[in-house]
């Protein structure tokens, strides 16, 4: 069996965008820039006063003076006449400086009397100006490809003209649960059935991931019902499949998939929870086959899928974040396979404090929804001691504000 990590590489070296568009600024909020922006013109545009104040000459206010104002220069408007010694210029924030002036003495500094003004204070040259091209040069690379658009990056577009914003397309997902015990939510309970989960809480972490679920229901147990809806689910971007990925007698998954011809780069991982877990390609699309244990569910999603979606999604990096944990009890689990358990976290001085988030059994869903990070625990160690350091995966984005 491959290990977690050789499996990830194989399914992140397989996928790739999936094609660009354009969209209005606002839209491309928290999406992948697909091109490099490059400034078309200089920022600013001209030199312009960072204050509401007094545009003068540097060299008449080297001590405390009184100066002669000549004009009111607002934002947006250009002067033509130029400051000459012993003049000044009252003007708003963001204002074009005139020609002639070198510095900007700020009004709280300064006292009005009818057309004269008072410079309290001492100017230095260049003073509260904003000099043109300062902050970026006509031609200079702002914003390359593959960065996620941020308000910051939303402002910088927006000042380089950009109405429209080249960005990676989201990938559409279809998601299919197989098995005849499953009802769909809202159906009548009945003993025996299972309301089919996993489907949803896959369709919210591929929409969390930024990409389109579609929803393709439930495969009965019978080779036609999974061969129809697999066909429906390859019109997608990616496919995933939850459950029947055993050898039993009524698991059709694999034999349908390669009756479908996909192919198959592998079948199962050496990792607890989620061994059973494939991964193929059929004519370019991703086809990931998922357990069917919520749990197993949800931890082969973050594992592998998450990844490839952002992948998909043109995102640079795509694994999220680890921290160093140290556990608040001991661990133990048998040798042969990474384990990944479930922590809840607590602050300890700079780090983080972990402990079980509950029962590690797929099934106890309520040990995700406690569970702050997932540990990584190696392969061949067996036991460890309270107090020792563990690699672990952060599943919430505000688990690093938490409080000790």
């Amino acid at each position: 069996m491959l290990s977690f990590e050789a499996a990830r590489k194989l399914i992140l070296d397989s996928v790739s965008p999936r094609g660009v568009e354009r969209v209005e600024i606002l839209e491309s909020l928290g999406r992948t820039l697909a091109e490099e922006i490059v400034a078309p013109w200089d920022l600013p545009a001209a030199d312009n006063s960072a204050m509401d104040g007094y545009a003068v000459i540097a060299s008449d206010c080297l001590e405390p003076a009184a100066l002669e104002v000549i004009g009111h220069i607002p934002a947006g408007a250009v002067s033509t006449v130029a400051v000459s010694s012993g003049f000044a210029f009252k003007i708003m924030t963001g204002a074009r400086t005139p020609p002639g002036c070198d510095a900007v003495a700020p009004i709280e500094e300064t006292e009005e009397q009818g057309n004269r003004v008072f410079i309290k204070r001492p100017v230095r040259k260049g003073q509260h100006i904003r000099y043109k091209g300062e902050d970026v040069r006509e031609g200079e690379s702002v914003v390359t490809a593959g960065t996620i658009i941020r308000p910051t990056e939303i402002s910088m577009l927006a000042s380089c003209g950009r109405v429209f914003v080249p960005v990676y397309r989201k990938p559409t997902v279809a998601i299919l649960s197989t098995g005849d015990e499953l009802i769909e939510l809202g159906e009548p309970a009945a003993p025996g059935r299972i309301i089919n989960s996993n489907a949803l809480s896959l369709a919210a972490s591929v929409r969390e991931a930024g990409c389109e679920p579609i929803m393709l229901g439930i495969a009965r147990d019978n080779h036609e019902d999974h061969r129809r809806k697999m066909i429906e689910g390859f019109k997608s971007d990616a496919l995933i499949t939850s459950a029947g990925v055993s050898a039993g007698d009524h698991d059709h998954v694999r034999d349908v998939l390669k009756e479908l011809g996909v192919e198959h780069k592998f079948w199962k991982v050496a990792m607890k929870p989620g061994g059973p877990t494939a991964f193929g390609m059929k004519d370019g699309t991703p086809v990931f086959s998922l357990p069917g244990n919520p749990v197993s569910t949800m931890v082969t999603f973050e594992i592998f899928v998450r990844p490839a979606l952002l992948r998909m999604l043109g995102r640079q990096r795509v694994i999220r974040p680890t921290v160093t944990v140290t556990l608040a009890e001991e661990v133990s689990k048998k040798a042969g396979k990474v384990q990944f358990v479930r922590l809840r976290l607590e602050r300890d001085g700079r780090g983080f404090r972990g402990r079980s988030s509950g029962d590690q059994h797929t099934g106890i869903l309520k040990t995700m929804l406690m569970a702050d990070a997932m540990a990584v625990l190696p392969a061949e160690a067996t036991r460890f001691a309270a107090g020792a350091e563990v690699d672990a995966y952060l599943l919430r984005e505000d688990a690093g504000m938490l409080e000790g």
